[in-house]
């Protein structure tokens, strides 16, 4: 079978067989999360000399058994250290999943096989093959985010390589919280100092992932675009609706300030489909719940092609949502290849607001407020 070359600024969505084209490096680093492959990829450049070679790629890039095949053979053989995080287990990518297990296992390498979340995963823990210590402090700088936490897990996993470095304990980082564009992090007290008098409050909910990478580009241009809309926009990160931690800190805020609209740019659903109805952390607002879509597909992508979002997008944006109740708004953003990172051989992919799709669902946010 024809592998097709990946080129520099773009996105494979892994359908067909690719070759990454990658040099082998020390480390090799696989995650499904681009946000994630970004902020390692920053890390890395503030490295100083001597730091063993990195790799860094999405797993989703390597959905076709012969693009792992090439992948495995070409850069997993060759490393020391092979970290992959997966968000939905084995079964995510079962055939990758066997393969550079087996691969570690013969060439006896230092491999990790990593949850997306913060659930222990016994059967990804079992094809790995460094110990307890070792695994549990890589997974930690990684469920717990941010640049120092990046830098320490590249530190580690150079430990693990053979190089004579040791990294600081984890940092432990909120899992829900307030953000504002231009500062971050922000007390929930502090919020209303950024309102207007007499504004109805729109809360936007997105996740953590995106203020630990910085790549919160679509959540600064709602901001915006709500305040132009006559809105005073509230927004909170969020690890998972689902982490009680998290969902409770939601909770508050929405009480402390009761919204007129929520915004959700979290994917998923609350309740499983066909099952009773629980608790939210959006009951008590008791207000209308608009969903807007993050896309993991291209803006190049959606432009040139006639079927609209991808079938991921679907499920987890569109479909899932609607179990909720929550009213599709539309897609603010595309994932973008921002630029080429030579030493890690991949595209930094980035979230890119598209500004008319923001400024709509800003305007349809007012209407319901």
């Amino acid at each position: 079978m024809h592998l097709l070359a990946a080129q520099p600024g773009e996105v494979s969505d892994g359908t067909e067989a690719i070759d990454l084209g990658q040099s082998p490096g020390e480390i090799v680093v696989l995650s499904a999360a681009d946000t994630e492959l970004a902020l390692l990829a920053d890390a890395a450049a503030a490295r100083g000399d001597g730091a063993p070679s990195l790799r860094l790629a999405n797993v989703m890039q390597l959905g076709h058994n012969l693009s792992v095949d090439t992948y495995v053979e070409a850069v997993v053989a060759n490393a020391k250290v092979i970290v992959v995080r997966l968000l939905g287990g084995a079964a995510y990518w079962r055939y990758g999943t066997e393969e550079v297990a087996a691969v570690a296992r013969e060439h006896g390498l230092a491999l990790a096989l990593l949850p997306g979340d913060d659930k222990d995963d016994g059967e990804l823990r079992r094809h790995s093959t460094v110990g307890d210590a070792d695994y549990d402090r890589l997974w930690a700088y990684l469920i717990h985010g941010g640049a120092a936490n990046a830098v320490n897990f590249l530190t580690h996993a150079a430990n693990l390589a053979g190089h004579p470095v040791e990294a600081e304990p984890p940092e432990l980082l909120p899992r829900a919280g307030c953000y504002w564009p231009g500062i971050g992090d922000l007390a929930l007290d502090a919020m209303a100092q950024h309102w207007q008098p007499g504004r109805p409050v729109a809360a936007i909910v997105f996740y953590r992932a995106l203020v630990q990478a910085g790549d919160c580009a679509p959540i600064n241009a709602l901001v915006t675009a709500l305040g132009d809309a006559g809105l005073n926009p509230m927004p909170l990160y969020s690890q998972s609706l689902k982490d009680p931690a998290a969902a409770a800190f939601v909770e508050e805020a929405l009480a402390t300030f009761a919204p007129g609209v929520i915004i959700n740019a979290t994917g998923f659903s609350l309740a499983s489909p066909g099952a009773q109805r629980g608790p939210t952390p959006f009951d008590g607002a008791d207000c209308p719940i608009i969903q807007a879509v993050l896309s993991g597909g291209t803006k190049n992508i959606w432009d040139d092609g006639m079927r609209g979002l991808a079938p991921r997008d679907i499920a987890m944006n569109v479909a899932l949502p609607e179990v909720d109740g929550r009213i599709l708004a539309r897609a603010i953003s595309f994932k973008s290849a921002k630029r080429w990172d030579e030493a890690t051989q991949t595209n930094v992919v980035r979230h890119e607001p598209v500004p008319d799709r923001v400024a709509w669902t800003a305007r349809l946010a007012a209407a319901w407020a």
